[in-house]
């Protein structure tokens, strides 16, 4: 597979900043509160464009701080669709959470070289790794969410311990059902081989007020708690 290699954006890094004393993190599922949200400067908004979702944004603006990268959630979204919304909202990253194939992984890069796809995959008590092979070459992010009923935002985790078996040097973001309560979970998980190449924690449902609605406070305290204050 695939060697990664880093090169001067920070946020290419393959390790969450050890060494640094803190970890990235993505609030995901933006909507009502996004520039309370972007006041304690986060490394990443995820802002959700797949209608069904009770976070979906709808926008005009999304105005946050040039260090902030916001990525666009797709399911199965066109590839019109996707540049529509790149454009529209200056995205850094697209967020792949559907069944989208390696030839449409390709065809997107094609079109925004320098956007960030993230593929995501859900995992339940076991993953068969090797189905990241054919993609390892194009997209620039795995993500590792928990299987649930819904593409995302279901509120509870998945063993991280099946990240043993990454087989992959590609920098990957932790999520699926993380809050406060997964703080010491978290750090605990972070001295461990297999998050050498963990880039970044993601968060979303578990510090919500309701569903787009953040709970600033809670979010400020996990920030602190891993070290990014």
């Amino acid at each position: 597979m695939e060697q990664y290699h880093s090169n001067n954006d920070e946020t290419n890094s393959p390790t969450l900043g050890r060494g640094r004393g803190e970890v990235r993190l993505k609030v995901c599922g933006m909507k009502h509160n996004t520039s309370a949200v972007a006041d304690f400067q986060t490394d990443y908004l995820g802002f959700i464009f797949w209608k069904p979702s009770k976070r979906y944004f709808e926008g005009e603006h999304i105005e946050v701080s040039h260090t902030i990268k916001k990525i666009g959630v797709f399911v199965d979204a066109s590839l019109e669709d996707i540049l529509e919304k790149v454009d529209k909202y200056n995205l850094w990253g697209a967020q792949l959470h559907g069944n989208e194939n390696r030839k449409f992984c390709r065809e997107l890069k094609k079109h925004l070289p320098h956007l960030k796809i993230i593929k995501v995959f859900s995992i339940e008590s076991s993953f068969d790794f090797s189905i990241l092979e054919e993609f390892d070459e194009i997209i620039d992010f795995y993500l590792f969410d928990t299987k649930g009923k819904l593409p995302g935002g279901n509120g509870y985790t998945f063993n991280w311990k099946v990240l043993k078996n990454y087989p992959s040097t590609k920098p990957y973001f932790l999520s699926g059902g993380i809050g406060l309560e997964e703080t010491k979970a978290i750090q605990e998980f972070l001295k461990q081989p297999e998050a050498k190449y963990c880039h970044a924690i993601d968060v979303n449902s578990r510090f919500e007020i309701k569903p787009g609605l953040k709970d600033i406070e809670k979010l400020k305290e996990f920030k602190k708690n891993l070290g990014q204050e």
